[in-house]
Formats: C-alpha cells, sequence, structure tokens
C-alpha cells in the first residue's frame, strides 16, 4: 500500500499545476507571435483544474504541437531557471525523455510570484527553447549532473542538469572568451563575470571538467533568467516550416505508438476535408484502438459539426467506465456549439449519472459559456452533492462575467435555495453597480445575499455610490460596510498553528 505521504497535499499540487499551465499558456503566446500555429495537445496543459475524485490515466504527450510544421513541444516551467528536467531511473514512464522524440523541443520559461494564492504566478516574457536531441547527445556524452532523489512528496525522483550560466538581472554583454562571460549589470553598472568551466560528477561518480558554450554576443541586452552559456544549444525562436500536411498525419495514425497516433488526431482535427473525415470515422471504427485515440477522433468531427463525432462521444456519455465518461465532458466543453452545451445540460440534470461526471459537465457548460446554460447551472443549486453545486457556482461565475444583467434576474426571482450559489457566482463576476443591487432588494433573503455580494467586491469602488445604498436601505448598507471592515481586517484568514 503507498504511503499517503507519498503524494503532494492539496495547495502543493495546486501551486504546481498552475505554475506548468501558466508557463505552458505563455510558452503557447510566443509560438502564435513566431508564427506557428500551436494547439494545445495535452489536455489540461494550460488549465489549472485538479479532477480529484475519478483519476484519467490519459496518453502521455508533449503539452504543445505546432499544426502547421509539426513541431511538439513540452513546456518547463522555471521558479528558478535551470536547464533540468526531472527523472525516474525506476520507471521507465517516469524518464525526462518519456514519448519525446528528437525532433521536439523543451521550452523553459521563468514563473514568479504575482499574489499569495497557489494560482498567483506570472510568467517571463522571454521563452528558451532547447531541442531534445541536443538534450539527448550532452546526456549520453556525460555532461550532465544529477540532483540528490527528491523526497516523498515529489514521488523520489531525481533531476538531470544540464550545466549553464543564468542572467540574474538585465543588462549589456561587454565580454565573450574561451574562459568567461562578462555582463554590465543594469542599473549599479556593476560587471558581472561568470566562467565557462564546471566541475561535474557524473552518474559513475567520476569528476570531469567540461566547458560550457557561450550563446550570447559582445553589445547583446540581455534579461532575467536568459541563458548565456551551456553545454546545450539554446535558442529564443524557431522558425514554422508549414511543411506538415494532412498526408504526414494520415501516415502517421498507422504508428506503433499510441502517442504518435494521439498527436496524429489531434493535429487533423484542425483539417476539414472529405479524407480527413472518413479516416477519423475510421479510426472511431476501430475497437482495439485506444479509447482516447477514439475519443479525440470524435472531438475533431464534432467540431465539423459531423454526426459521427457526436454519436460517439454521446456513446461515450453513457459508457461503464467512469473515466472514459468524464473525458467526454471535458472534451465537450472544448467544443463551441449548442449541441455541446445541451448534451452537458442533459448530463448535469441526470441525477443517474455518478457526481463526479456531473460535476464536471458543471465546469464544462462554464468554459463554454454558453447563455443556454443559466438555466440548469442555477438548477443544480438544489443538488444534493456538494461538489456538483460547487462546480455550478463556479461555471456560472464565469457566465456573470459576460450575462450579468440575466444572472441578477435570476438572483432576483431564485429562491432561498438557489439564492447562495447565485450570489456567489455574481459576487465573483466584477462590478456591479448600487443600481443594479438596489433593483434585486425583492425580499429579506435577496436583502442578506445582497450584502454578501457587495460585501466581498473592493469598497474603493463605491467611494462615490455607496450613500445611495445607505438612503434606500439602511440595513444592506450596514451589513455591506461590516463585511468590508471584517474583509479588509489583517485578522480575516488569520490562522493558528499547534
Amino acid at each position: 500500500m503507498v504511503s499517503r505521504r507519498s503524494f503532494k497535499n492539496d495547495d502543493s499540487f495546486l501551486e504546481k499545476i498552475s505554475i506548468g499551465a501558466i508557463g505552458t499558456r505563455r510558452v503557447f503566446d510566443d509560438l502564435v507571435s513566431q508564427g506557428h500555429t500551436p494547439i494545445e495537445l495535452e489536455r489540461g496543459s494550460m488549465s489549472f483544474k485538479i479532477w480529484k475524485g475519478i483519476k484519467i490515466k490519459r496518453i502521455r504527450v508533449p503539452d504543445i504541437l505546432c499544426t502547421a510544421c509539426a513541431k511538439r513541444l513540452e513546456s518547463r516551467a522555471k521558479t528558478t531557471l535551470e536547464v533540468s528536467m526531472s527523472h525516474s531511473f525506476a520507471h521507465e514512464d517516469r524518464c525526462w525523455d518519456y514519448v519525446l522524440n528528437d525532433n521536439d523541443f523543451v521550452a523553459l520559461v521563468g514563473c514568479k510570484r504575482s499574489g499569495k494564492k497557489p494560482v498567483d504566478w506570472q510568467a517571463d516574457q522571454l521563452v528558451q527553447y532547447i531541442s531534445v536531441a541536443d538534450m539527448r547527445l550532452t546526456q549520453v556524452e556525460k555532461m550532465v549532473e544529477y540532483s540528490d532523489p527528491k523526497g516523498a512528496q515529489e514521488g523520489f525522483e531525481t533531476r538531470i542538469i544540464w550545466p549553464a550560466k543564468i542572467a540574474t538581472d538585465a543588462g549589456i554583454i561587454i565580454s565573450v572568451t574561451v574562459d568567461q562571460v562578462q555582463y554590465r549589470r543594469r542599473g549599479n553598472n556593476r560587471i558581472i563575470s561568470l566562467g565557462l568551466s564546471k566541475r561535474i560528477t557524473t552518474l559513475e561518480g567520476i569528476k570531469r571538467e567540461i566547458t560550457l558554450n557561450p550563446l550570447v554576443i559582445e553589445g547583446e541586452e540581455v534579461v532575467p533568467n536568459q541563458i548565456l552559456a551551456s553545454v546545450v544549444p539554446v535558442i529564443k525562436k524557431f522558425p514554422c516550416s508549414f511543411t506538415a500536411s494532412t498526408d504526414r498525419y494520415i501516415d502517421q495514425l498507422s504508428s506503433f505508438s499510441h502517442n504518435e497516433r494521439y498527436t496524429a488526431v489531434k493535429a487533423l482535427s484542425v483539417f476539414s476535408t472529405p479524407t480527413v473525415f472518413n479516416v477519423l470515422c475510421e479510426k472511431i471504427a476501430q475497437s482495439n484502438e485506444d479509447i482516447y485515440v477514439r475519443l479525440e477522433a470524435a472531438a475533431g468531427l464534432a467540431r465539423h459539426g459531423r454526426e459521427e463525432g457526436w454519436a460517439f462521444i454521446k456513446q461515450c456519455i453513457e459508457a461503464p467506465v467512469l473515466e472514459n465518461r468524464l473525458e467526454a465532458v471535458i472534451i465537450l466543453g472544448e467544443i463551441q456549439s449548442d449541441i455541446s452545451c445541451q448534451l452537458l445540460s442533459n448530463v448535469l440534470r441526470d441525477s443517474r449519472q455518478h457526481a463526479d461526471i456531473r460535476a464536471g459537465a458543471a465546469w464544462s457548460l462554464g468554459e463554454l459559456r454558453n447563455r443556454s446554460a443559466l438555466g440548469v447551472l442555477v438548477e443544480s443549486f438544489t443538488a444534493i452533492d456538494k461538489n456538483v453545486r460547487i462546480e455550478a457556482a463556479r461555471a456560472l461565475a464565469k457566465l456573470a462575467s459576460v450575462y450579468k444583467p440575466e444572472v441578477l434576474d435570476s438572483f432576483a426571482m431564485g429562491t432561498e435555495d438557489k439564492r447562495p450559489g447565485i450570489a456567489w457566482a455574481l459576487s465573483k463576476s466584477g462590478y456591479l453597480s448600487i443600481d443594479d443591487i438596489l433593483k434585486v432588494l425583492v425580499d429579506e433573503d435577496a436583502r442578506q445575499w445582497a450584502s454578501f455580494i457587495l460585501g466581498y467586491q473592493e469598497p474603493q469602488q463605491y467611494i462615490h455610490e455607496i450613500e445611495r445604498l445607505k438612503e434606500q436601505d439602511a440595513e444592506v448598507y450596514f451589513a455591506t460596510t461590516v463585511l468590508w471592515k471584517v474583509i479588509n481586517s489583517w485578522v480575516y484568514n488569520l490562522e493558528v498553528y499547534g
């Protein structure tokens, strides 16, 4: 039996997920700016969502694919930038380059805190790319270091480190020799010297001296976290070749590798030709194919309005395997269509469905931001399972930022068992004017929850309006100002330990 200590706690795991998602989003945007046509290849790599109840064991693939040149990229966000990858000697599927090809890239991006929450991180503008082939070659040549294994919470993995010299501050390169790189730090003009020799200990315990190759030239402006020298080539940009065709991806469907076939069906989903539709239909019909490959083929068809795709997704929604059902409802949240919205609404209303599947449907409705989902989300606040109510509230908050008048109407007309969820969603939806609030003070319950909505807003937004609330409803004004006082106090959320 595996010890519970071998797993990260929720906050730690959410923080790791958030750093990874923010980094991958930055890499995605950087690729777009270079002229690539990226798609998210590994589902969830750009999302903060953690699925705790039902664990989906997806096919391992890199995070991003450029469908125009077929380059795949594994994103690595670092709070302390270094050229490193987690690695396991005991488990093949946890090796650093598992499922990576020589043609793939690892993209490095630094991240720093932007707040106190586990999700509060900001990615650097700088993204740096390293070829997997180059990383493998330097590993074979024994020019890498290995850290001591991590603790139990990290799964006892080690890190492979490709030695590098990295700028800690912005500046300008003033000297590059075979022995060192020097740059003048911006701000205080201090000269920083970085030696290019490094003494390492190989995996076999042999000590050796290696030389790092400079990656900058004299006069070049550098930024924090820029790699100035390394044992492996590092680039900031690589051009899109635009050489990937549907024929390439169709041929890839015959690969023995699950991850290659998955990559192919994911790529083909952006093309809309009769030939592509035919091969995706054939892939769905292959009962011996991996279910996630078949589901991606169905998603590709559904995105183009093909009934064959919708039919297979519907079939998966009713499948006996919960993981397949959950994957189907998550996929529906990626397909902007009234059909997706209707299918998800049906799942959310269906009390026979597993609670985690209904919660997943609620989450996906939030991703769609379809106005027609407002009613079913509000209805879900009477669900017995708390997780269903929570995900419905989170989804409604996303819709409330777009359809605020409609959600305010739902609040005014709502029953006491539905108003808590609507009120919470409104409190997270952004600015609400005092006029908005005054219109929904229809009864005592509404007045109480209206105080909650206002109490969780920033007081500064209401400096010029709050007296009007005091004149119209002194009790709501009093409750709101008390909440402001408590929430903005230094004792709010203060914890006691031990």
